[in-house]
């Protein structure tokens, strides 16, 4: 049995089985591919964190509501018009147009745009094209990259990977924990944590090095 043959083994055996759907591998395999060449408990906290954000999926998801919705909450014209400003959101639209997407969901011009000059610096878009069409942070490998770099740079909270996790070897539960502060303070942060370190085994299993 192959490395990656032990992980999804391990996993079947555990958070995501008794069966694997092809959805499921795909968003595991973009995961991994994104990962390469990380720490294996930085590796393990990207799964996790994909894992809880998607409902156990996966996959890429729409951050829940609707335009109207959106509008309110993170446009300029709505009713935090300063929560707009700081997400970069000064265009009439924006709110709707730039909410939520992917794995730790992306929000807000002003990430959009800087995913935007990452995805084009990396040749997975060319530029200007994720600030044309926003759900291409729906699509895995993106998703998986936006994630990736956005955890390891500190996008999302100005903490990241390397603020609680380690550089070598395994991470333990409390600093998992700690790791949530990298997406959005300690909501959920010991449920999270209990996944990685499932993933973690995994990923010791196939030989995560």
């Amino acid at each position: 049995m192959n490395s990656e043959a032990k992980f999804y083994d391990t996993v079947r055996k555990g958070l995501l089985g008794p069966t694997l759907s092809p959805s499921e591998v795909n968003g595991c395999s973009a995961i991994l591919a994104a990962m390469a060449g990380t720490p294996i408990s930085w590796a393990a906290y990207a799964l996790a964190t994909a894992y809880k954000e998607t409902a156990h999926t996966m996959q890429p998801v729409n951050e829940m509501g609707g335009d109207v919705y959106f509008m309110r909450r993170y446009d300029i014209t709505g009713q935090r018009p300063d929560i707009a400003k700081a997400l970069g959101n000064t265009q009439p639209g924006d709110g709707a147009k730039f909410h939520g997407r992917g794995y730790p969901q992306l929000t807000g011009r002003r990430n959009y745009t800087l995913a935007d000059a990452k995805l084009a610096a990396a040749g997975l878009i060319k530029p200007g094209e994720l600030i044309a069409n926003p759900d291409l942070a729906l699509r895995d490998d993106i998703a998986a990259f936006i994630m990736r770099r956005g955890m390891q740079e500190g996008w999302f909270t100005g903490k990241n990977f390397g603020s609680y996790l380690p550089a070598g070897g395994a991470a333990t539960g409390d600093q998992f924990t700690q790791a949530r502060r990298i997406i959005n303070g300690q909501d959920c942060a010991a449920e999270i944590a209990g996944y990685a370190l499932q993933f973690q085994n995994a990923l010791t299993q196939g030989g995560w090095a």
